[in-house]
């Protein structure tokens, strides 16, 4: 059993079916992270969890308590970082801090999030006279001053220049250093492969594929490709040797395409004892943009 449990969840407006049936389970101290394209329901489906939004049918549990029946209880427990957050234009950042910490009955000290995330020279500055990605920080400072065991969040570094999401991702792997369970979404492949443990792939309100990134590109079925130059002819001797691969030549440019992760130093070897010469070898792994396109049909900008 997960800390939090997630079990046949559906959720529609009127025809559409923005959560479809969803499963999942999410375990103490990982990053769990959701991907997909905008519109996949990775959004929905967070809401639903959280008990922000009521589901047609299905059954969540956090911690062992209803986000729908225990939510008091529950949000003394969890932080949550919203994909779409406004402010009241004329407030500082410290009177929200303490607006927020006056929710909570043990709350972590907002003065120690403001130092940890660079951010206590703006104390006293509005919220609107922040920069996007100040304003981030912000967000997420507001979901951990309930010192929460469990962390949502959505579609965190949307909008923020690489140097800022890489600050983000490092902001996270603290947390995770600390014990905190994170769940979050996201429609960046490289923050998926570089932060989560596991990963559940959504498109069109259903899970693809779930698993860590390892186990969803396995699941994806794709071919590790190898390209080289060679003055001989490879097709024949390749075909015979490599169990399953599609050899290709043409002029003096050969590929090979396997499932086998070792084709590589299998193809070096019967080239080497053929006595056949070869240069300029490129070897291309599948990656998890690979896999998303092979289980989706559609690359992730679509």
């Amino acid at each position: 059993m997960g800390i939090i449990e997630v079990n046949k969840l559906v959720k529609t407006y009127g025809s559409l079916k923005a959560v479809d049936n969803i499963s999942f389970s999410v375990n103490e101290g990982e990053v769990f992270g959701m991907l997909g394209p905008n519109g996949a329901g990775k959004t929905t489906t967070l809401e639903c969890v959280i008990g922000l939004r009521q589901p047609d049918s299905g059954s969540v549990e956090i911690l062992s308590l209803n986000p729908q029946v225990d939510r008091q209880q529950l949000y003394q427990k969890i932080g949550v970082q919203l994909q779409e957050t406004s402010y009241q234009d004329k407030i500082k950042v410290f009177e929200l801090c303490e607006l927020f910490q006056g929710f909570y009955s043990n709350p972590y000290p907002y003065q120690e999030l403001l130092q940890r995330f660079e951010l206590t020279d703006k104390t006293n500055a509005y919220i609107n006279k922040l920069s996007g990605g100040q304003k981030q920080k912000i967000s997420i400072i507001l979901a951990l001053i309930a010192n929460p065991q469990i962390v949502f969040l959505d579609e965190l570094t949307t909008g923020l220049d690489p140097g800022a999401r890489r600050l983000m991702w490092s902001y996270l792997q603290n947390l995770k250093g600390e014990g905190r369970t994170i769940v979050m979404t996201t429609h960046y492949m490289e923050e998926a492969e570089y932060l989560c443990d596991r990963i559940a792939i959504v498109d069109s309100g259903r899970i693809k594929a779930l698993g860590s990134v390892d186990e969803v590109i396995n699941m994806a079925d794709l071919y590790t490709e190898v390209s080289f130059r060679s003055e001989h002819n490879v097709v024949d001797i390749l075909t015979k040797g490599l169990n399953a691969a599609v050899v290709e030549q043409e002029g003096q440019q050969a590929k090979v395409l396997s499932k086998d992760k070792n084709v590589l130093s299998k193809m070096v070897q019967l080239l080497t004892e053929s006595g056949i010469d070869y240069q300029q070898i490129a070897v291309k792994h599948p990656n998890l943009e690979d896999a998303f396109l092979k289980l989706t049909g559609k690359r992730l900008g679509e």
